[in-house]
């Protein structure tokens, strides 16, 4: 095969892959705030909309560190599109939710079947970001900071357009025929697999399972940063910051799911463009250690003085449009470099494995945010959850004092032109 056929097989694949991806994203983000709305306005406290969430969380955690070692001996399809049908399980599961259940019933439900939709959101992610490495070789021209920051952005402005269509499906179509309008969409990207190869990301030797725990000092520094830093995310935006707009600012679904679909999406094209921006105003070069360590410290004042501007009674309406503002595009420089550091610190082979692992720690960072997010909240507001949000940056950041840089030869595709 001639390099221009490689470089066009590999291009259709990131295609097929990204946009396989997208269509998943919209459908979690839809449904987080799906559940999230319909639970609050039929009463349900901070701490119980939190536990509906727990077990995505939890199994989201238990999905990234056995994922990797499954997608490297089954291959990256397989992950890939086990993950889209067993959210679309979830979500005809969940339609079948009875209102007459006792509560503790109804809450257990739903957190089986947020499970299941936990280990679907894993699976995509982890598929798809090792994916994008295997495409995109360690001699290529293309940038893989660009491509991953395409990618990551795109998500995350997808999942902002998926918090949207989740708060307006319910508002006009109601909850069950929501779900199943999600269903539905996702059934027709299962076709998209017939289009790619089968043996990606499959490795031929064996690994043993104490090999699921990285042995890279640079992976394990840096999913330590990045449990803290999507921690201190979560812990107030998951539950805290959409419970006190409907609640306490009595904004409706559609206000609500609208301005966090708008803040996601403002990310999600800050993280897209990072590369550029980087290149721009900074060496040109490929982000090294000093690069995640001056925007993980620049994070931390942001919840801190939104919590103090709320404590001094200032314009709630205000200090949170923003905070938020300047918290989105300072957290997406970080997860970009982040997303990008991970895959310049990983070989080929072990690619699936340490991706894995250090989406692992992502999700526990999400999980222990969402708990806390509820559990703080309950008991002592946004301006608790926020305090408890500059407290996690400033873990990440001491950690990532002792970050290395990436190896000179796994500097890899990164061009200063800014294509």
């Amino acid at each position: 095969m001639t390099s221009s056929t490689t470089s066009q097989a590999n291009f259709k694949n990131y295609v097929l892959v990204t946009l396989t991806y997208w269509g998943f994203t919209i459908t979690d983000g839809a449904l987080r705030l799906l559940v999230l709305l319909y639970f609050n306005n039929i009463g349900y406290t901070p701490i119980q909309i939190a536990s509906l969430f727990l077990f995505y969380e939890v199994f989201g955690v238990v999905t990234n560190f056995l994922g990797g070692w499954i997608g490297s001996q089954l291959g990256l399809k397989v992950t890939l599109y086990t993950g889209i049908s067993l959210q679309i399980f979830s979500l005809a599961m969940l339609s079948f939710l009875n209102p007459e259940w006792a509560q503790w019933l109804a809450v257990l439900y739903v957190m089986i079947a947020q499970a299941f939709s936990g280990i679907a959101k894993d699976l995509t992610k982890m598929s798809t970001k090792s994916a994008i490495r295997l495409v995109v070789t360690q001699d290529a021209q293309s940038a893989l900071f660009k491509w991953v920051a395409i990618l990551t952005g795109s998500k995350n402005a997808l999942k902002g357009v998926g918090f949207f269509v989740g708060s307006a499906l319910l508002g006009l179509c109601g909850f069950v025929n929501s779900l199943w309008i999600m269903a539905g969409g996702l059934f027709l990207l299962l076709f998209t697999g017939l289009f790619l190869p089968k043996g990606m990301g499959k490795i031929k030797t064996k690994v043993k399972f104490k090999q699921l725990f990285s042995k890279s000092p640079e992976i394990n520094l840096l999913s330590a940063a990045r449990f803290f830093l999507f921690g201190s995310r979560d812990v107030w935006f998951v539950v805290g910051l959409p419970v006190f707009l409907r609640s306490v600012l009595g904004w409706s679904f559609y206000q609500v799911g609208g301005f966090l679909a708008c803040w996601v999406i403002g990310y999600g094209i800050i993280q897209s463009l990072a590369p550029t921006l980087i290149k721009r105003f900074g060496s040109g070069q490929p982000p090294r250690s000093q690069t995640v360590r001056f925007w993980t410290t620049s994070l931390i004042a942001v919840p801190a003085i939104m919590a103090i501007t709320l404590q001094l009674n200032l314009p709630a309406n205000l200090v949170i449009i923003g905070g938020l503002l300047i918290f989105g595009i300072v957290f997406a420089f970080n997860s970009s470099v982040h997303s990008y550091l991970v895959l310049a610190f990983t070989d080929d082979d072990k690619v699936a494995l340490n991706v894995g692992f250090y989406y692992m720690a992502n999700s526990g960072g999400r999980l222990a945010g969402t708990v806390l997010s509820g559990l703080i909240y309950e008991f002592y507001g946004l301006i608790g959850c926020l305090w408890v949000s500059a407290i996690m940056v400033l873990a990440a950041a001491v950690i990532t004092r002792k970050l290395p840089d990436p190896e000179t030869p796994k500097v890899i595709a990164w061009k200063s032109d800014g294509e």
